[in-house]
């Protein structure tokens, strides 16, 4: 499916980032290779499994950058597969890649039974979170007269 987001473009400002992430996802819906769940664990923790069979740990790099987590698993194309009748795993090599959301890191990644797990956290800065602002009660603020340079010379 196509989207055509130039209407909206010309509208909106600062949402840049928003259509380039869709516009890409629009082009690598048809890529299904490895197969992945997504997983909300917690209100903060999420966690991604994708099925790898036949890679080890050594074959499969996971590269976490600002906003993007990319998992690449690299086979060597030119080992002997014996004399297979059919072959059916795929073992080919793969590059996937997350968008993720702002403070979103990397917390754990473990390679199990043939699956990736990858766990994530979202971890907001304190200077960003909410604060609640107490309200004082009692006198009113007197108002502050200011003084001409010369008055405060002299003070």
């Amino acid at each position: 499916m196509r989207f055509d987001l130039t209407p909206y473009r010309r509208s909106t400002i600062g949402f840049d980032r928003l259509f380039d992430m869709i516009e890409a996802n629009a082009r690598s819906a048809s890529e299904n290779y490895p197969p992945f769940n997504l997983e909300r664990v917690a209100d903060d923790r999420y966690r991604i499994t994708l099925a790898v069979a036949g890679f080890g740990r050594d074959e499969i790099e996971i590269v976490a950058q600002q906003n993007l987590l990319m998992v690449t698993g690299k086979k060597d194309d030119k080992a002997d597969n014996g004399n297979f009748l059919h072959l059916g795993i795929a073992n080919r090599s793969f590059e996937r890649r997350f968008e993720l959301a702002d403070f979103v890191f990397v917390e754990d990644a473990r390679l199990n039974d043939g699956l990736l797990v990858i766990d994530l956290v979202r971890e907001v800065p304190e200077a960003m979170k909410p604060k609640s602002i107490a309200i004082k009660t009692g006198a009113p603020l007197a108002a502050v007269e200011s003084k001409s340079g010369d008055e405060a010379k002299a003070a």
